[in-house]
């Protein structure tokens, strides 16, 4: 039985736990005021940050590409009572928004906004870090990783999200973001300090475990 994935994702998130409102709220406000609204991780990624979060109850929580802010609410959503989020957007004409929907959270004061360049602003983050999430610049993802590696503490997990890039990854010809990406996947493969795995939600997770 061929079933259009579009279906299959509206009947998981009819049967998933509802975004609350300030989301639906941000991701109302993200359709109407962005380019790209399809940047935004939505109702089931969100809810799968959120759980993992949940589970983890980190202290201490990187978010690399804020966009409008809705992943950084479903991390921070995990946070134990002392923990906390920071995030990195390089688009300084996001910041407005962002904080708007931050400020209303109930994790309020535990989450912090960089505007900047993440590759230079990492190396001035202390770590260690239970979580860090990549959704910036694709060709950068290589980078991000091994600049946050030595913040994550032993068991600590990094999620790269659009790994599987459309379906792109298994092209012939690819572009140069592709390319990127798929190498990255690769240096997973290469990489004897972690244990990993891609889910096939949405555009592709890259979970990353950090062993040794």
């Amino acid at each position: 039985m061929n079933i259009n994935p579009e279906v299959i994702h509206e009947y998981c998130e009819q049967h998933s736990t509802p975004q609350t409102e300030l989301l639906t709220a941000l991701e109302r406000e993200t359709h109407l005021k962005t380019i790209l609204p399809n940047m935004l991780s939505g109702h089931l990624q969100g809810s799968f940050l959120s759980l993992l979060s949940k589970l983890i109850k980190p202290k201490k929580i990187l978010e690399i590409g804020t966009f409008t802010g809705y992943s950084g609410i479903c991390l921070a959503s995990g946070l134990a009572p002392d923990g906390e989020l920071h995030t990195i957007e390089f688009n300084p004409e996001m910041e407005e928004m962002i904080l708007n929907y931050f400020h209303q959270c109930p994790q309020a004061q535990q989450i912090t906004l960089h505007i900047g360049n993440a590759l230079e602003i990492i190396p001035k983050l202390a770590g260690p870090f239970d979580i860090v999430f990549i959704d910036a610049a694709k060709n950068e993802y290589a980078e991000y990783y091994d600049l946050v590696f030595d913040k994550l503490k032993i068991g600590g997990l990094i999620i790269a999200d659009n790994v599987l890039w459309s379906g792109k990854v298994l092209a012939e010809k690819k572009d140069k973001d592709t390319l990127a990406i798929d190498a990255f996947n690769k240096k997973m493969n290469s990489d004897n300090r972690i244990e990993h795995l891609i889910v096939p939600l949405r555009d592709g997770l890259h979970l990353i475990r950090k062993i040794s």
